[in-house]
């Protein structure tokens, strides 16, 4: 598994195709955070923008392949433990990606309530923005995994609703990453951390499900 993990890792960054997700990513943090701003809102910020990322590195580390490739390492490894491999390297780079946004923003973000009457613990508050991170990459994951081959084929089909699912795991109610993040948007309100423990779970149970979806999906449909 260690050699397939570096073969995806290595085809990831020599294609550079996760230099839009990365910029796009960079963006939203640009836009969205600033110097001073609360830090609990600008993590619950920076966790969200995370998770359409992730999916778009999912359809990224999925597609990279050449059909000739993925079929030579299909017959050797199994289609299955190769699906796997790519998976977790899109998932190792949106967690990368987002610890880096969480360190940046935890630092250059007031630790302070949202009418900045309370202080807010800087490294509390940045582990909990770290775990909604963390909630975010792998619902975005589970996301990029349903939405992409072997379960979708038509791009025309696959993309549109890759961006929907993104959407809706961010507002949607009952949401591990809607979760996460209303909560430390409401924490930051009281000036209190919440550790969005549960979300984090339940993000790891669904992506779990969905990957193993997918992977057992592979060997019954060619690419």
């Amino acid at each position: 598994m260690n050699a397939l993990l570096r073969y995806q890792a290595a085809l990831l960054a020599r294609s550079q195709r996760w230099l839009p997700p990365f910029i796009l990513y960079v963006v939203f943090l640009g836009i969205g955070v600033q110097s001073g701003q609360p830090i609990l809102d600008s993590l619950g910020y920076a966790a969200a923008a995370l998770l359409p990322v992730a999916a778009w590195l999912v359809r990224i580390c999925v597609t990279n392949e050449p059909p000739a490739a993925r079929s030579c390492v299909s017959a050797a490894v199994g289609p299955g433990r190769a699906h796997l491999a790519a998976l977790l390297v899109a998932l190792a780079t949106a967690v990368v990606l987002g610890t880096a946004g969480t360190v940046v923003v935890t630092l250059i973000s007031a630790a302070a309530s949202a009418d900045h009457q309370t202080r807010v613990p800087r490294l509390a508050a940045g582990a909990a923005g770290l775990l909604a991170a963390l909630a975010c990459a792998l619902l975005g994951t589970a996301v990029g995994a349903l939405t992409t081959w072997p379960l979708l084929r038509s791009t025309g089909r696959a993309v549109p609703t890759m961006l929907l699912a993104a959407l809706l795991s961010v507002v949607v109610t009952g949401s591990p990453a809607q979760a996460a993040v209303s909560g430390l948007v409401t924490g930051s309100r009281s000036g209190t951390v919440p550790m969005p423990v549960l979300p984090l779970v339940a993000a790891t149970l669904l992506t779990a499900a969905a990957t193993t979806a997918a992977c057992a999906l592979t060997s019954r449909r060619s690419p």
